[in-house]
């Protein structure tokens, strides 16, 4: 091995046994050694206050192809690496000022020189801690007089190390920069799948709803034509039944008029006339055939309001709104569900309670309006038949004309339907007016009635469906239906009856 000895005494070293002088003992200044481009190996700064030192090594490292730069203070040294950090320091431990541990410990503490690989120089005769240089920082050491091929292989190896760490940490960032690059692209198209699900799911809710209207406006228009066609052909033998009986009823009183006059004329009828009199009981039937005849007049009377009431609910809606009027529309659907509300062994009857205010006629779709009491109509039944209470099962439907709050209109007209049943559930409400919702058993309930209902109301006529309810007292149903100036202006009369 190639052994160097510094003779402080006349700047010189031992190469090989031969003394070689290497510098001035007096110079002006310390230039930076320079390594061509062709065998650059690495950036090192030396710190060191001996200039015999600094020379020495920064003139063999510079033969090597190191760029070396060299500091005499630690003051200094701090300053350039900051400007230039290097991928290498070697320091020496004995310096005035700040020692070779200060300033190692301000370069490990500062982020932009932290990571630079830092070599103590110590001479064997000095007092040198290798564990405290160690614990602050250090990575290496070597000690003077140096052993040239020990500097080199030292040098070169953490210099490697440190560039390898280098490369290692840009490896690293790259990486990390396209990982986060990727992980963003990949949130990007998970949000953007996201929106498609989102846009899916409200399709298929929208074709769903689409073919559940297309269904129930199926449904109700074949009702429609079925019940069109039954009224019609009720219409027909209620004609002949009502024209006959008026017939009758002047033959019978023909009959009647012709019949005194021969009581009065035949003082002393035979025993016969008067035996069969007697059996046929003339007396009575003089007396009840009147009866007959209204009995007759008032079944008659009930079946062209059934088939009026056929005729007005089932009638088809135009493109356009026409006037109508709610009450007749509710009556009609009382009409149709009054089988219902009778005593029917099983199920108490049930009284209703009509309310009638001073209101116009609305213009609406009649058709889809009385599809709408129907459901809230025979809903309330249905909760009235589940109610085991003793009290006497009410459905009380009011009218009224009130200031309107909520939609563009100032007034509306507002149709309150409230039963005094069981009450539903408050964890249920919310799901009131969803599609195919139902607390009913299979084949008795479709899900379909309120939320078309609301549908109806709302988006057909710009109006507003709403319910409150409590648990042991009932619910009650509010529909309110925008009024315009000239609907106001027709004010029918208040119509309060009850029907059982």
């Amino acid at each position: 091995m190639v052994q160097l000895k510094k003779e402080f005494c006349d700047n010189s070293v031992i190469i090989e046994n031969k003394p070689v002088r290497l510098f001035n003992p007096t110079p002006t200044a310390l230039p930076m050694a320079k390594a061509t481009k062709k065998n650059y190996k690495g950036n090192i700064v030396i710190v060191d206050d001996n200039p015999n030192n600094l020379r020495l090594l920064a003139s063999l490292l510079n033969k090597s192809g190191y760029k070396v730069r060299p500091v005499s203070t630690g003051k200094l040294a701090l300053s350039t690496t900051k400007l230039n950090p290097p991928d290498l320091i070697l320091l020496d431990i004995n310096m005035p000022e700040m020692d070779g541990y200060e300033v190692c410990q301000a370069l490990k503490n500062d982020v932009l020189t932290s990571d630079i690989p830092v070599i103590f120089i110590s001479a064997l005769n000095e007092s040198f801690s290798r564990i405290k240089g160690f614990e602050v920082g250090g990575v290496d050491y070597i000690t003077k007089p140096f052993e040239f091929q020990e500097v080199l292989v030292r040098v070169s190896t953490h210099i490697q190390l440190y560039q390898f760490q280098r490369k290692l940490q840009e490896v690293n960032s790259l990486q990390s920069q396209e990982l986060i690059e990727k992980n963003q692209q990949l949130q990007e198209k998970n949000y953007e799948l996201e929106n498609l699900n989102q846009i899916l799911n409200t399709k298929i809710a929208e074709l769903q709803h689409a073919q559940l209207q297309l269904v129930q406006a199926e449904k109700m228009s074949v009702l429609g034509q079925l019940v069109a066609g039954i009224a019609h052909e009720i219409n027909n033998p209620l004609g002949f039944l009502q024209g006959n009986l008026e017939h009758g009823q002047e033959y019978l009183n023909s009959l009647k008029e012709h019949f005194s006059l021969y009581k009065n004329e035949l003082k002393n009828p035979s025993s016969e006339i008067s035996a069969h009199a007697e059996d046929i009981e003339i007396d009575y039937l003089l007396e009840d055939f009147p009866k007959l005849f209204k009995s007759l007049n008032r079944g008659v009377d009930r079946l062209q309001q059934i088939s009026e009431s056929l005729r007005i609910f089932s009638r088809k809606d135009s493109t356009a709104k026409i006037p109508f009027d709610i009450h007749q529309g509710i009556n009609s659907t009382l009409i149709i569900l009054k089988h219902r509300l009778k005593d029917r062994g099983d199920s108490p009857e049930i009284q209703v309670i009509q309310e009638y205010g001073n209101i116009p006629e609305v213009k609406c779709f009649p058709g889809q309006l009385n599809q709408v009491f129907m459901n809230i109509l025979a809903n309330a039944i249905d909760a009235l038949e589940e109610t085991e209470s003793q009290e006497q099962k009410q459905i009380a439907i009011a009218t009224e004309i009130v200031e309107n709050l909520e939609m563009e209109a100032e007034k509306a007209v507002q149709i309150r339907i409230r039963d005094n049943g069981a009450g539903i559930p408050d964890d249920i409400q919310k799901s009131v007016f969803e599609f195919l919702f139902t607390t009913k058993e299979v084949g008795k309930g479709t899900g379909l009635g309120l939320a078309l209902s609301k549908q109806i109301i709302e988006e057909k006529h710009g109006g507003k469906i709403s319910f409150r309810s409590e648990i042991g007292e009932g619910t009650e149903f509010i529909i309110s239906l925008p009024l315009t100036v000239e609907e106001r202006e027709l004010q029918p009369q208040t119509e309060n009856r009850s029907i059982s």
